[in-house]
């Protein structure tokens, strides 16, 4: 098998866990080669996903550095073993690999949370906001570049309309309910949209208005993503420069817990209708 010359961030993810294990049972990666009877490279090169890796190779790391946590070893078995060609891989070479990594995670998740404080959450969002914050980037998207985002955003939602969709929790601050991209028109459209997807049984929005204070955290959006197992939780930030991806135990936990506060201070999922609904008249 010829080595990747390009990872996906999925992948990426079953390295740093293999050698999460190996490094959890105190081996270099010459004395985990040696349990397994294989050249100390190859351990190299499974952990940084130049090579794929089997299921049965999964089990084998884990019961040579003495795992016993079965339900994790399944979970990363799961990932070993998946060669689902998404739609995202249509847009391989034509996006960002960023944006193919995003939909990939949202396609694998179990669940979703997220706060936004300037932007209405990406998978929330109608297609003419969408063109709208896409046509504020800069250098500025036009032609088939500006469509190829605005329609890869659009295949995203759909997995919040598949039969069993992901649980979606959002917090969202007053700002960016107030935010007009596209105008009052579009505004008012989208707060719309809010309401009626918020409907859902899967679909959880709730609300910070301004009178709630101040908020924890930095005030950039979070994304975080719930895997089979709370150790393949995945955390996304975004910035200008690209998109990061956060994955040790502590940044979990630190995420999971800012999350929690900035819920605490939200309103009800029944006030935050009404608030929004309010929003949406003014304009």
């Amino acid at each position: 098998m010829p080595p990747r010359t390009v990872t996906t961030a999925r992948q990426r993810r079953l390295g740093a866990e293999l050698r999460r294990l190996r490094e959890g049972a105190g081996h270099n990666s010459r004395e985990a080669a040696q349990l397994l009877g294989i050249d100390h490279t190859k351990i190299s090169q499974m952990e940084t996903a130049r090579f794929g890796v089997s299921g049965e190779r999964v089990r084998a790391l884990a019961c040579a550095y003495g795992c016993d946590d079965q339900n994790y070893v399944d979970a990363i078995v799961k990932i070993a073993e998946d060669r689902t060609k998404g739609w995202w891989n249509e847009y391989r070479e034509k996006l960002p690999a960023d944006f193919l990594d995003i939909a990939e995670l949202e396609h694998h998740c179990n669940g979703l949370r997220t706060y936004q404080i300037a932007h209405i959450p990406g998978l929330l969002q109608t297609e003419d906001h969408i063109k709208a914050i896409f046509s504020e980037t800069g250098p500025p998207l036009t032609g088939i570049d500006l469509d190829r985002r605005i329609n890869h955003r659009v295949r995203r939602q759909l997995i919040l309309g598949r039969e069993w969709p992901p649980d979606y929790e959002a917090v969202i601050h007053e700002a960016a309910l107030r935010m007009q991209f596209g105008g009052k028109k579009v505004a008012r459209a989208q707060l719309e949209h809010l309401l009626t997807i918020g409907q859902s049984e899967h679909v959880t929005i709730q609300v910070i208005p301004f009178d709630a204070g101040g908020f924890a955290g930095s005030g950039q959006s979070i994304f975080y993503a719930q895997g089979d197992v709370s150790e393949l939780d995945t955390v996304q930030l975004d910035a200008t420069h690209g998109v990061a991806f956060l994955d040790s135990p502590t940044q979990l936990r630190n995420y999971r817990n800012l999350l929690d506060r900035m819920k605490s201070k939200a309103l009800s999922v029944e006030d935050s209708t009404n608030f929004i609904h309010a929003i949406a008249k003014q304009l």
